[in-house]
């Protein structure tokens, strides 16, 4: 099937004032190549960004965007062509608009979400992190009023499924920011030294867009205590970039670290020292599986039996996190009902759960505890 590519135009429904008012924040592109191919042409080198960004937006300026489109450089002949990868708000022209460019495609991984969708009422329960976040958009909103004082590195920790990831970028949604969401285990290339290349080029990123949001997930992977882990030294190299990163020996302006794990107290204790605050995510009491329970089978696209009692499906999953509840006991109940072309019953969901409490994994985790 042959795509359909709109092409971009001048054009808009809103006076020229309007457009440059509501431009664009930040354009995110991606280099794609020639439309004809020639061994006479090779793909071009930015050599400086800053140049590159003023240069584009001379060229560009005025052009509606949207992700997915193409944006042709015809200075260049032929012309060269980039891919818009994000924009936001979307659809909107550029304008004084900040141009990020990502080139090879293991750069891709530290793409920016601009924004999410995802905000702190969407985060059921965790009040106490959810309040200690505040700080962070206080910083995010003023980095310079903190000083030394700002709260650049933040450590989540907690059990798995417990919603660190999610409040992260709520976090950055409520705060209007750019988030850079990466797991520790992309960082460890295949030499040495590949790793903490791609950690100073990830914070680079956080700079060029900041006020920013870098996320670490599963930090362990790389920041175990040595006697947990049997020292390598690609890991070695990446821990000590990110210690330099943490300690900010080069100052990164509005760049906020924030790391997540579910095991703190196996994390190496010179990496773990670096963080100013520590903020601790629990696992859901009874009214806040309820809350949970009840916002996802509002979505369900079949209906639940009259019969089921999501009060007692609530106490009956004590000890499961959110991600339990929904990916676990919901959905498994859910896609059973799908085969059977049937009501969600008291049959489905008694069977996820018992399904989830035979599991070798609940039992061996954190959450058995609470049971």
């Amino acid at each position: 099937m042959r795509s359909i590519q709109r092409v971009n135009k001048k054009t808009s429904t809103k006076s020229h004032k309007e457009r440059v008012e509501d431009g664009a924040r930040y354009v995110v592109l991606k280099p794609a190549g020639y439309p004809l191919r020639s061994q006479l042409h090779e793909y071009p080198e930015m050599s400086e960004t800053n140049v590159f960004e003023f240069y584009a937006r001379e060229q560009w300026s005025g052009i509606v965007v949207e992700s997915g489109e193409y944006l042709f450089d015809r200075r260049m002949f032929p012309d060269f062509a980039f891919k818009v990868i994000d924009v936001v708000p979307e659809g909107s022209v550029i304008s004084n608009s900040t141009m990020f460019v990502i080139d090879e495609i293991k750069t891709e991984e530290l793409v920016p979400e601009i924004f999410s969708e995802i905000n702190f009422k969407d985060v059921i329960g965790q009040e106490g992190a959810k309040r200690k976040c505040r700080l962070i958009m206080k910083f995010l909103d003023d980095p310079d009023g903190f000083g030394n004082w700002a709260p650049r590195n933040v450590l989540f920790y907690g059990p798995s499924g417990t919603g660190k990831t999610m409040l992260a970028k709520a976090l950055a949604n409520e705060s209007e920011v750019p988030i850079i969401p990466i797991k520790a285990t992309q960082l460890i290339g295949e030499f040495v030294g590949d790793g903490a290349r791609q950690l100073h080029s990830l914070y680079d990123r956080a700079e060029e867009l900041g006020p920013c949001i870098i996320f670490i997930d599963e930090l362990d992977a790389i920041a175990l205590d040595r006697r947990f882990q049997e020292l390598r030294g690609d890991v070695i190299e990446i821990v000590n970039a990110l210690l330099t990163e943490m300690d900010g020996v080069e100052k990164r302006e509005g760049v906020c670290t924030i790391a997540a794990t579910n095991r703190v107290e196996t994390l190496d204790t010179a990496v773990r020292s670096r963080f100013e605050e520590e903020i601790e995510f629990i696992m859901p009491d009874k009214d806040e599986r309820l809350a949970i329970l009840n916002s996802n089978i509002s979505t369900f696209p079949i209906a639940l039996e009259s019969d089921v009692n999501i009060k007692l499906l609530a106490e009956r999953t004590h000890g499961m996190s959110a991600r339990d509840l929904v990916e676990k006991v919901l959905k498994t109940a859910l896609h059973a009902a799908i085969i059977e072309d049937s009501q969600v019953t008291n049959q489905h969901l008694d069977d996820a759960i018992k399904r989830v409490e035979g599991s070798s994994i609940f039992k061996n985790s954190d959450e058995g505890m609470f049971r």
